[in-house]
This record gives structure tokens, sequence and C-alpha cells, in this order.
């Protein structure tokens, strides 16, 4: 585990492309959108162009909740959470369904709204690659 803080951006960064590394094993080719545009992190597509998903990456860098700011405002097929990026990642596959349901909504006395999934809420799709199959 690393003792310096490092930025979200490159946490981010390393999950979305230890997420593509993944992917690519299973066949899928991988195409990561900008950065830090608003919508889906990557797009993925078969071998024979035939089958084509979106996906929506959160990294993390410990075993923590994840935070979506406004809650889930895009429509993607999955949510991947790739947690523990520095040590030995582990990813957490969800579907869109999954993802509305396990969300988790608060309102503070100013009115303010946060949305997040706990752990123990996204823990239960650890590598749960069969529901995205294989790019082949």
């Amino acid at each position: 585990m690393r003792k310096k803080k490092v930025p979200n951006h490159v946490v981010g960064n390393i999950g979305l492309f230890y997420v593509c590394y993944e992917l690519s094993k299973r066949g899928w080719n991988c195409l990561p959108t900008v950065r830090n545009a608003k919508g889906i992190d990557i797009v993925i597509y078969s071998q024979d162009g035939k089958r084509m998903h979106t996906i929506q990456v959160k990294a993390l860098s410990g075993r923590n909740a994840v935070p979506f700011s406004k809650g889930i405002t895009v429509e993607f097929d999955f949510l991947i959470i790739c947690r523990k990026v520095w040590d030995s990642p582990e990813i957490f596959i969800l579907t869109l369904d999954e993802a509305k349901k396990a969300i988790s909504r608060k309102v503070n006395k100013k009115g303010e709204e946060s949305y997040w999934i706990e752990y123990k809420d996204y823990e239960k799709y650890e590598n749960a690659w069969e529901k995205i199959g294989e790019g082949f």
C-alpha cells in the first residue's frame, strides 16, 4: 500500500486501464473514452463486431464505498468497480439494474444529496465476468 497520497485521477486511470487489460484478455476490443468527460468510460466490442457494451468504471485504492456525485446519471451496460488498485486489484461487476438497486442516498441538513454503493452491497459481484462473457 502506498503511504503517499495519490491524486484521485491517478487511481482512476489505474483502474480504467486495469479493467481494459482484463477485458482484452477475454477477447474484447476496448475503447476508453476521454477521461473526466461525462458519460461512460469504456466501449467494448467483440472480435466479430457483432456485440457491443458500455462500461462505467469506478476505481478505489482500498475497501471503500463507491461514491457517485449525483447518483447514477448515465445509462451503462455494466458498472465495474476496481478496488485495491495498488496491491492486487479486485474486480466487481454489476449490471445497471443491480447498481441502481444497490445505490444509497442521503440528504444532509443543508439539503445536499450524496450517493454511494456500500462495499457490502457490491462484494457479492466479485469477478462476475460471466455477465459480460467473452469477446472471441
